[in-house]
């Protein structure tokens, strides 16, 4: 089997070829931080830390850079409003960012490079473009001419023309075509800047995805990656500025994912319709929100909505459930089962269906259908009347490797539902009758594993769930 990716830039699933055999460099843009990221900031995240593992799950060494803005207009009218410096905001969000998406169980990129620490690499970009005539300065700015490269408009799709139509040039911008981008800002007074061969300053934010992706992974990459929202400028602006310095191809696959609704609007700061990460962390079990960020393909946009969400605790939960069934009957089971091969062969079965799912522009929604044809599978398997320990094991390490490129955890405080616990008491309490008393052992020792605490009252047995 390969993997397909649908890249951006042609429109069309290719099939994914890495620069190395073994190795894939792929570039995330990250968060401006000037505040808590909200769940359409979240989404990317997400997503391609999926991809990430999945990647990983097929052997692939993954060189994974994600960035941080951490200067930036916003950021600056941000210090200046709350009279707290630039770095200390910067430091306290980007804090807050890894604390909010470890929550939704993405891991640590292999580096996360700040554009203040990467000024230097930044400097010498921007002069390489002057050299080549890509670049002009004007009164201490610095743009690039998108007219100068040839290809401009390439991931967009748009001719130059159509660009300039919409093009402007804003107040205090004195550039040669509307179209040109800055790629160094004179430093306004007392603002923070740094010295440079056009005087002091900052970057303009396209030069820096581009600086710091040439720094950490090389002229050429295998996947650049963001939200759709940044195919344009942002991403058009990285490929004419990187081909224009390198002459080398930039990116071998653009992806981007779809666009985040709140009930069915585009989320937005100006409607006030957006959600913050930390604050849904709160209110739902964090595995829950990965779980329904997942269940959509990362392409198609995501409509987010109380009801939506009760939906995928839902399904999560059966996906749970029938782990936790897995391992109450595994305390039972013998390998006195026949039909043990039949099984384990519809178990490679399923690893394959998933697979192809994943392998498919990692469709992680035919990937979570996949996931509820195991638990299926299971419940039948269940029903039966011998179970082979074995063959419940080879379900329990399906179920846990193909959460884990999902990057789903499957929590212990809340494994079962009340009618499972229930249903396990009786249980006991029949094995106890019957003064098979290392059984009913065996079944209060798992439902305690679970978080689920049992007394002996008497009035019968009550249970409650560890704090």
């Amino acid at each position: 089997m390969t993997i397909q990716i649908y890249n951006t830039l042609t429109k069309e699933k290719e099939v994914f070829e890495p620069l190395n055999k073994d190795e894939v460099l792929m570039y995330v843009c990250g968060p401006t931080v000037y505040n808590y990221i909200h769940i359409g900031n979240a989404r990317p995240a997400i997503v391609f830390d999926t991809v990430r593992r999945y990647l990983e799950y097929r052997g692939y060494n993954v060189n994974y850079v994600l960035n941080f803005t951490d200067v930036d207009d916003k950021i600056i009218a941000e210090s200046n409003r709350i009279g707290e410096s630039v770095n200390s905001i910067t430091d306290r969000f980007i804090e807050a960012y890894h604390t909010d998406v470890s929550a939704l169980g993405v891991k640590k990129a292999t580096h996360h490079p700040r554009v203040t620490e990467t000024m230097d690499d930044i400097i010498t970009f921007i002069s390489g473009l002057i050299e080549k005539d890509f670049a002009y300065e004007v009164e201490g700015d610095v743009y690039f001419k998108p007219r100068a490269f040839d290809e401009y408009g390439k991931l967009s799709h748009q001719s130059i023309d159509e660009l300039r139509s919409g093009a402007r040039i804003q107040v205090g911008e004195i550039k040669e075509d509307p179209l040109d981008f800055a790629l160094w800002k004179a430093a306004e007074e007392d603002e923070i800047a740094w010295d440079s061969p056009w005087g002091k300053g900052r970057p303009g934010w396209h030069i820096e995805c581009s600086a710091m992706a040439k720094k950490y992974l090389g002229e050429t990459i295998d996947i650049h990656a963001g939200g759709q929202d940044l195919t344009f400028p942002h991403h058009e602006n990285e490929i004419a500025q990187s081909e224009a310095l390198n002459d080398q191809t930039f990116a071998k696959y653009w992806m981007h994912n779809g666009y985040m609704n709140i009930d069915n609007e585009k989320m937005s700061k100006s409607l006030g319709n957006f959600v913050l990460t930390k604050d849904l962390i709160e209110q739902h079990d964090p595995m829950v929100l990965r779980f329904f960020m997942l269940s959509v393909h990362y392409r198609n946009p995501i409509n987010f909505t109380e009801e939506l969400l009760e939906g995928a605790k839902n399904s999560f939960e059966r996906i749970k459930t029938s782990y936790a069934n897995l391992e109450h009957r595994k305390q039972s089971s013998m390998n006195l089962a026949t039909d043990t091969e039949q099984w384990v062969a519809k178990i490679a079965q399923l690893k394959e269906a998933f697979e192809e799912a994943m392998d498919d522009d990692f469709n992680t929604a035919n990937a979570i259908s996949v996931m509820f044809d195991v638990v299926r599978e299971v419940n039948v398997y269940l029903d039966g009347e011998q179970t082979s320990t074995d063959v419940i094991e080879a379900f329990q390490s399906l179920m846990t490797s193909l959460l884990e490129v999902l990057g789903i955890e499957l929590s212990t405080t809340e494994e079962l539902l009340d009618s499972d616990i229930e249903a396990m008491i009786e249980e006991r309490e029949v094995a106890r009758q019957n003064r098979d008393f290392e059984r009913a052992d065996n079944i209060r020792d798992t439902l305690k594993e679970k978080g689920i605490l049992l007394e002996d009252t008497a009035q019968g047995i009550r249970w409650r769930r560890s704090e």
